[in-house]
């Protein structure tokens, strides 16, 4: 066993408990909590900033599930150590848990998870697991804490109970690797942009996982057995799901016609994992549309984005009581995003940060919030699908977008939504940024803390910013009266060369019938361009055939006929004056 010192990145929502621990370990040698963190979403977005500065500064995740009370919870907890495995495989991995239950722990340790201890494990036993565990080893039921399956679980017959025991240790070691492969390639078929062919080989790969899921579990769970898990579940709904149904829901090759619901809370868990992943890659904006968020340096770009996804969750969270109903999404809409930006802009300037601006002492985070109205009217009114985003994240509703219902549970759901999710928080970036350029541009501490180094001097940023104010006039006379005309919105997207665009269709009709001036100008002008354009295709046509008879039929016939006259001329003479010259005459 080396010496080195642990590093420990805590996960529990119990602050207690993490107080707790936290103090029992500061008492000992070469072990730190190097951060402790509440929800799935935060602590990835802990290890992904932890992660840019150095790759070694965490050496042990210590995790429980959920609250190891709830089923939502524990199946949140697990997609947690997955997700953790996929984005940090090197990394070890150990459960401390109020959990007993054999058929989950059991899936844990097939998902990758590489020790256990209980809650109440004595501190030097619990030492000596983190030591085991983070020096690459296993800590799994030691003797005094061995944990057997209980009769209720029917994977493990009594009757045969090595054989059951040897066989549910393949079944989850296959499935655990046949999910985390799974689970790459659904992320890679979501990237914006990807080409037909990259995207037909990802199909291909899936539909193959897919198929030997099923089979694995055909070979390896008999029909007795998923009889008698169904039994259990119908007769028994309070008890904790079978370990199958734990990991993964019994499905066969073919397309689900009734995907299986997760529970809101970690519908909204696995969506936000998703978008964290994706903001580990490039912000560069590889857009030809200028970006508030632009001005700023990559990591302070990333940490902006985090901010906004991790209070976001926090405000769906409080979404999520019996007062609160679909109908009303609308009219909270507006408050839940001024909160939003409200707190950003706060938790991310710091309260009561200061500048100097010609000898006066500004507040930042004061004069950045009397700003909130130019905001609301530029960029937070036309964030579209909001409303659709909260209602299938906090009332798991399905979405009803570009012209197609997606089913809550189906990974396009999830796709479209977490394109949703992504413009919102570029979007809600840009918001917050804006009000700092058009108030302290140029202030040298800003642009030292937070500027990219190629948009730091002075004339740079005010080219900047007269290409945002040419951006803001371009779209609310010329591209969003497209946008409406063409039943559409442009939105930005995370993809794998940096910040994208993509294109949903929506109607907008409403909008269309509120048109007037200079936008109503722009879209009858397209609708008169879309008019006559067949028709003057047509009489383009007629012309250019036109022109070709006339040039080769006529002027080409008549030149050819002239150029043959002449080479026949030619040709003349010049036998002529062979035929005089054989005859030794001259000609005349």
């Amino acid at each position: 066993m080396s010496n080195r010192p642990l590093k420990l990145l805590l996960i529990d929502q119990d602050p207690i408990f993490r107080l707790g621990l936290r103090v029992a370990l500061s008492a000992l040698p070469d072990i730190e909590v190097v951060a402790e963190a509440e929800t799935e979403t935060t602590a990835l977005q802990i290890l992904a900033e932890l992660a840019q500065q150095d790759p070694h500064q965490v050496n042990l995740v210590v995790l429980e599930l959920g609250n190891g009370r709830s089923i939502s919870s524990q199946q949140q907890g697990l997609q947690l150590c997955q997700q953790l495995k996929i984005q940090y495989p090197q990394l070890p991995v150990l459960l401390l848990s109020a959990v007993q239950e054999p058929g989950l722990l059991l899936a844990v340790q097939a998902g990758g998870v590489n020790g256990y201890c209980s809650k109440g494990t004595p501190i030097s036993e619990l030492v000596a697991a983190m030591k085991e565990v983070a020096d690459g080893g296993a800590y799994w039921f030691p003797e005094k804490h061995s944990v057997e399956p209980t009769t209720h679980h029917p994977i493990v017959s009594p009757s045969s109970l090595p054989l059951a025991r040897l066989r549910k240790n393949w079944y989850l070691s296959g499935i655990g690797y046949l999910e985390a492969t799974l689970a790459e390639v659904t992320a890679q078929l979501q990237t914006p942009g990807l080409p037909l062919i990259d995207r037909a080989v990802f199909a291909g790969q899936r539909r193959e996982l897919l198929a030997s899921r099923w089979l694995l579990t055909r070979l390896l769970v008999s029909p007795q057995e998923r009889q008698e898990e169904q039994t259990i579940a119908t007769q028994k709904p309070s008890v904790l799901p079978s370990l199958s149904s734990v990991i993964v829901p019994l499905v066969s090759p073919q397309p689900e016609t009734s995907p299986p619901l997760l529970s809101p809370r970690s519908l909204q868990s696995d969506l936000f994992s998703l978008c964290v992943t994706k903001l580990q890659l490039s912000l560069q904006n590889v857009t030809d549309v200028a970006l508030e968020i632009d001005i700023f340096r990559e990591d302070k770009k990333r940490e902006l984005l985090y901010l906004i996804l991790q209070k976001l969750a926090q405000k769906l969270d409080e979404l999520r009581v019996p007062q609160v109903r679909i109908a009303q999404l609308e009219t909270l809409k507006d408050s839940i995003l001024y909160d939003l930006w409200q707190v950003v802009i706060t938790d991310f300037f710091g309260k009561f940060y200061r500048v100097q601006v010609s000898k006066q002492d500004i507040e930042v985070v004061n004069l950045l919030l009397q700003n909130y109205r130019v905001i609301q009217t530029e960029i937070f009114n036309k964030i579209p699908l909001v409303v659709e985003l909260f209602s299938y994240l906090v009332f798991q509703t399905d979405l009803h977008i570009d012209n197609t219902c997606y089913d809550v549970g189906s990974a396009e759901a999830k796709s479209q939504a977490l394109i949703i999710l992504e413009n919102l928080l570029i979007q809600v970036a840009n918001g917050v940024v804006q009000p700092l350029l058009n108030s302290l541009a140029d202030v040298e501490e800003i642009k030292q803390n937070y500027y990219d180094r190629r948009l730091i001097s002075t004339r740079e940023i005010e080219r900047f910013r007269n290409e945002l104010s040419w951006k803001y006039r371009l779209n609310k006379y010329i591209n969003e009266p497209k946008a409406i005309f063409e039943s559409s919105y442009e939105l930005f997207v995370l993809a794998p060369r940096g910040i994208a665009k993509t294109s949903l269709y929506a109607p907008r009709g409403q909008e269309l019938a509120q048109l007037s001036g200079i936008p109503l100008l722009v879209t009858l002008a397209l609708e008169f361009r879309d008019a006559i354009a067949p028709r003057l295709k047509s009489l383009l046509a007629i012309v250019g055939s036109s022109i070709v008879f006339l040039l080769t039929k006529i002027v080409g016939r008549g030149l050819g006929l002239i150029g043959r006259g002449i080479l026949q001329g030619i040709g003349s003479v010049s036998l002529t004056e062979k035929n005089f010259k054989r005859n030794g005459e001259r000609p005349k």
